[in-house]
């Protein structure tokens, strides 16, 4: 779960000091885009699209997984995290990104400590159904506008 924690921590730390730049210009995530589509600079990885749409993927695995953690627990964390991978993010990683996230899984935690750790004091059930039912629709618009620009098929480099 680290991997996935510094991949999104990254891409939002890329699109924060993009925001800082020119937060009258880079008001809004979609601002950057269109002006990194403009500039021919969407497609390095380095852009700031670039982040965008893997933030938008890794939400995409943590939806599903934590879908996986209601609907089926009789799996472990690993079961959890393989299938939510292969229905979210393989298509887009080569074999080395497979490859390294397999290898990870194996140091996937304890189901029961995970739930833990996020859950808090809190409803974590309840919570997390509230997540997977309104979280997806956002994830959605990102993908739609991406498509709309031709940017949301890219795959890892």
């Amino acid at each position: 779960m680290t991997l996935v924690k510094s991949d999104i921590g990254g891409n939002i730390t890329r699109l924060e000091s993009k925001y800082a730049s020119n937060p009258t210009q880079f008001n809004f995530l979609y601002n950057m885009v269109k002006t990194e589509v403009e500039t021919k600079t969407a497609k390095a990885s380095s852009s700031c699209t670039n982040g965008l749409l893997w933030l938008t993927r890794a939400m995409d695995f943590l939806v599903e997984l934590f879908r996986n953690l209601l609907e089926h627990k009789d799996w472990t964390m690993s079961q959890a995290c393989s299938d939510s991978y292969s229905k979210t993010l393989k298509k887009w990683h080569g074999w080395l990104a497979s490859s390294s996230f397999t290898v990870a899984m194996k140091l996937a935690p304890d189901r029961k400590k995970f739930m833990d750790v996020i859950g808090g004091t809190g409803d974590i059930n309840g919570d997390i159904e509230k997540f997977c039912a309104t979280f997806p629709p956002l994830l959605e618009e990102n993908h739609k506008f991406l498509a709309s620009v031709g940017l949301d098929n890219l795959k890892a480099s």
